[in-house]
């Protein structure tokens, strides 16, 4: 069997070494064709030879991986992404529904990564766009987010989303032009990614965008109406939170 190529892409002397040595021990069937730990050493390996896998860690010290996909844009390289724990990196990754390696990683993480490349799963374009704005400007809002299907990836803009609701161990989103788009993550998960701009989980299985609501109705336990006419039930110690959103809204 022919063995699969890799270059490794990673500025930390001792992370490049274990994932050198995690590699050539327990994956064989994967040779190690070169290493880099700067954007310029890994364009100069790479104008030389192309990897079926390129492991790439997001920052460097001369820049970021994000360079070498822009030096490269026609690059065929399976991509495994590295990153430090840092929480504005690990929640880019969730807004772009990209896989990633979290250092320091185990060895059944790095077993997963490497078997999702050989299935050819493999970043969109759009997905990356969203993962470039959301590493280089961790401070702004971000514009847009990925949702991952069983049949596809969509790019939806934020701002277009009315709300989502729970469907056991699923999320539906519903967005402003009537699409509706079911995902296989829950949530909370989604609750604690959109929660500071602009989201509230007002029920177990609601949340909405707060910027799409008409009117809060008391009668009925309470309720909201949102801009596609959906009635959306608030839980009683969510009752005072969207009370008070709905005053710094002034309606």
């Amino acid at each position: 069997m022919n063995k699969l190529t890799t270059i490794l892409v990673e500025d930390n002397s001792l992370a490049l070494e274990m994932l050198e040595s995690d590699i050539s021990m327990y994956h064989k069937e994967i040779e190690i064709i070169g290493t880099a730990k700067s954007v310029v050493q890994a364009a100069k390996l790479l104008r030389k030879t192309r990897p079926d896998i390129l492991f790439l860690d997001i920052m460097l010290g001369d820049g970021t991986g994000f360079d070498i996909l822009e030096i490269f844009p026609d690059l065929q390289s399976k991509i495994i992404f590295v990153t430090a724990s840092d929480a504005y990196a690990i929640k880019a990754f969730k807004f772009a529904a990209i896989d990633y390696i979290l250092k320091p990683y185990s060895n059944e993480d790095l077993a997963n990564s490497i078997k999702k490349a050989k299935q050819q799963i493999q970043p969109k374009k759009e997905q990356l766009q969203v993962l470039k704005q959301a590493i280089k400007e961790p401070n702004t809002n971000l514009e847009q987010i990925s949702l991952h299907t069983s049949e596809k990836i969509i790019v939806v803009n934020i701002k277009d989303i009315i709300r989502c609701k729970s469907d056991n161990n699923y999320t539906t989103f519903y967005l402003i032009d009537n699409q509706k788009i079911l995902v296989s993550k829950t949530l909370k998960f989604y609750a604690d990614l959109l929660k500071d701009i602009g989201f509230l989980r007002v029920h177990q299985s609601h949340l909405i965008n707060t910027f799409y609501i008409k009117e809060f109705i008391k009668s009925d336990g309470g309720y909201l109406i949102l801009a596609d006419n959906s009635n959306i039930p608030v839980s009683v110690r969510k009752k005072n939170e969207v009370i008070n959103i709905l005053k710094n809204l002034h309606l």
